[in-house]
């Protein structure tokens, strides 16, 4: 069982999802994209939309 994502986290990961096609289930290829698509300064908060965005697209059997 992992840690619980804050709303902002989700929201933010699934309007990414929703805009751009090119996310896929790899951490690090996500965090540069998510550094290129937005203007998210912190590191740890870039990372961790970055791996909500990696779960999701692994189809992972858990819902938020």
């Amino acid at each position: 069982m992992g840690a619980i994502k804050p709303r902002y986290i989700k929201k933010l990961a699934k309007q990414l999802i929703r805009e751009v096609d090119e996310f896929t289930d790899d951490f690090d290829a996500n965090k540069k994209m998510v550094e290129e698509y937005t203007n998210i300064r912190s590191k740890g908060v870039r990372n961790r939309v970055a791996g909500y965005i990696a779960r999701k697209k692994k189809g992972s059997s858990e819902e938020d």
